[in-house]
This record gives structure tokens, C-alpha cells and sequence, in this order.
């Protein structure tokens, strides 16, 4: 509708009734008259938290964007062993034969790990997009399926 350069997920648009511009978020309809400053997340309605807080175990592998961690100097196991790392730990988790924090702290490929996979409270716009998407679909308390990111596989427990 005009050359203004939007943030992506935002379309301008003209109000029939009054003929003055606006701006519509495409995944929520949600419409505004100020200019969007940040893209437009999916799922995620206006009044949604701004910040959040979580806990993450993360497997890494051979294909990660640095296959070493405090773990292990070269890590050398596919994704698929990544995942059903990831996936055995969910189970775990799931059954009550650990908490999330004791296997994050002997397990995750992450600097986390002495925190027992705490994260600590976060923005959006600071994670990779498919962590930073699956973290903030979960309710305080829930944990993720796996999630792939560049870094690895991830399981994530939200905590606040």
C-alpha cells in the first residue's frame, strides 16, 4: 500500500470510516494506529508476557554450530542420537525419575548447566526463533517436545 519499510508480520491499511492509516498484525488481526516498531509475532496476542523465564537441557551434535561444550571438547553424535538423548531425558522428567534441574546439570551441552539449565528471565527477539517460539507457546510449568535449533536439540521448562 506504500513504500514505508514495516516491521515483517505488519501490513498498513486505510480505514473506511475515517480514511487514516493503520496497521494490522497478519497473524493475530489485531490492528493498531501506531507505527509497529518490532515484527509481528505469531500466536502471540497483544497482553502476552513481554518477558519470560525457563530452563533449558540442550543436547548438541555433529551439526550444531559448535560441536564442543564444558562436556566434551568435539562432540561427534548425529542428530538423531542427539534427539533420542533428548528424548530418554523428557521421559525421565515425565515418569518422576528426575527433576528437570538434575539432568540439566550433569547433561545439557549448555553453560546453563551449573544453573541447573536456568536461562533467567528473557525478552523476545533475544533467542533463536524456534526456541524463542516454543518457549513462549509454553504455560509456567510446562515442558517442550524437542526443539531444534542451530545450537542442538532442546527440551524447555518454563518457569515463569
Amino acid at each position: 500500500m506504500s513504500d514505508e519499510e514495516l516491521p515483517s508480520g505488519w501490513e498498513k491499511r486505510l480505514s473506511r470510516s475515517t480514511g487514516q492509516a493503520y496497521y494490522l498484525n497478519i497473524f493475530t488481526k489485531e490492528s493498531q494506529w501506531e507505527k509497529p516498531e518490532k515484527p509481528a509475532e505469531p500466536g502471540r496476542a497483544s497482553g502476552g508476557p513481554e518477558s519470560i523465564q525457563c530452563s533449558h537441557l540442550l543436547v548438541k551434535h555433529v551439526g550444531s554450530r559448535r560441536p564442543s561444550s564444558w562436556r566434551e571438547e568435539k562432540i561427534t553424535r548425529s542428530k538423531d542420537q542427539a534427539l533420542d538423548e533428548v528424548k530418554a531425558y523428557r521421559e525421565q522428567i515425565n515418569s518422576g525419575k528426575a527433576s528437570f534441574a538434575e539432568l540439566a546439570t550433569k547433561y545439557s551441552d549448555c553453560s546453563s548447566a551449573k544453573r541447573g539449565g536456568d536461562l533467567g528471565l528473557f525478552p523476545l527477539g533475544v533467542m533463536q526463533k524456534p526456541f524463542e517460539t516454543a518457549a513462549f507457546a509454553l504455560k509456567v510449568g510446562e515442558l517442550s517436545e524437542p526443539v531444534y535449533t542451530d545450537s542442538g536439540v532442546h527440551i524447555i521448562l518454563r518457569t515463569a
